[in-house]
């Protein structure tokens, strides 16, 4: 039986270490047989899922690793609201991430078994 996990984050992409932390601890998991994963982006961290990162070399890019966990199963939703009040539209979004709601992310919630938040 798969563990369902939720993993919040609210952070930027860029200038902690929190959201590439948690986009970390998605792909981890969602390589892993026995778990299900749902990655939720709040506030600045919906930066995280924007395509086309331009960072310095070697750096690590969130949208790669979104994009990897997605390959593996993971789900990734960005507030709406959120985005909303950033500018970004859905087309912006790397594949495997798309616009949600908060209604989503209390379904998401409650689907749980484990909710991470950074």
């Amino acid at each position: 039986m798969a563990r369902h996990v939720l993993i919040i984050a609210n952070d930027p992409p860029y200038g902690t270490e929190r959201s590439w932390n948690a986009v970390r601890l998605a792909g981890s998991l969602a390589r892993r047989p026995d778990a299900e994963v749902r990655v939720f982006l709040l506030g600045d961290a919906v930066g995280c899922a924007v395509q086309g990162q331009k960072v310095p070399e070697g750096h690590y890019r969130l949208d790669r690793m979104l994009a990897a966990a997605a390959r593996h199963g993971a789900e990734t939703g960005c507030c709406g609201t959120c985005m909303d009040a950033r500018g970004l539209t859905g087309e912006r979004l790397v594949e495997g991430a798309r616009r949600s709601t908060l209604d989503e992310l209390t379904d998401w919630t409650l689907w749980a078994d484990r909710v991470v938040t950074f």
